[in-house]
């Protein structure tokens, strides 16, 4: 089982840029699929961006494609999430999540395949 723990979030004007960072323990996050996700007041959970097992591929939501970079640094056991040119709408609670399942983009979006869940970190964009 492994725990993660999201770190990164704050304040940060339009334009801005923040790195979001997801720490894991207990095991390796190489061995899983990593994904983040966001949910914002009012709104379902949505799926940001993923990692496929084996690191080789990642995955975006439209919203954030160019703009957003998912990666994993394995020595440290950490997953980020470098988001770049925020926007208003980004405003939300981001969370990373892990999956042991295999798949690539059409599965990973979906937030049922992730078995561990972090406890999210806000990111507040001011316009």
């Amino acid at each position: 089982q492994v725990r993660l723990v999201e770190s990164g979030g704050g304040l940060v004007q339009a334009g801005g840029s923040v790195r979001l960072s997801c720490a894991a323990s207990g095991r390796a996050v190489s061995s899983y699929a990593m994904g983040w996700f966001r949910q914002a007041p009012g709104k379902e959970r949505e799926f940001v961006a993923g990692l496929n097992w084996s690191g080789s591929s990642t995955y975006y939501a439209d919203s954030v494609r160019g703009r957003f970079t998912i990666s994993r640094d394995n020595a440290e056991n950490t997953v980020y999430l470098q988001m770049n040119s925020l926007k208003s709408e980004d405003t939300a609670v981001y969370y990373c999540a892990a999956s042991t399942t295999w798949g690539g983009a059409q599965i990973l979006r979906r937030d049922v395949v992730y078995d561990y869940w972090g406890q999210g970190t806000q990111v507040t964009v001011s316009s």
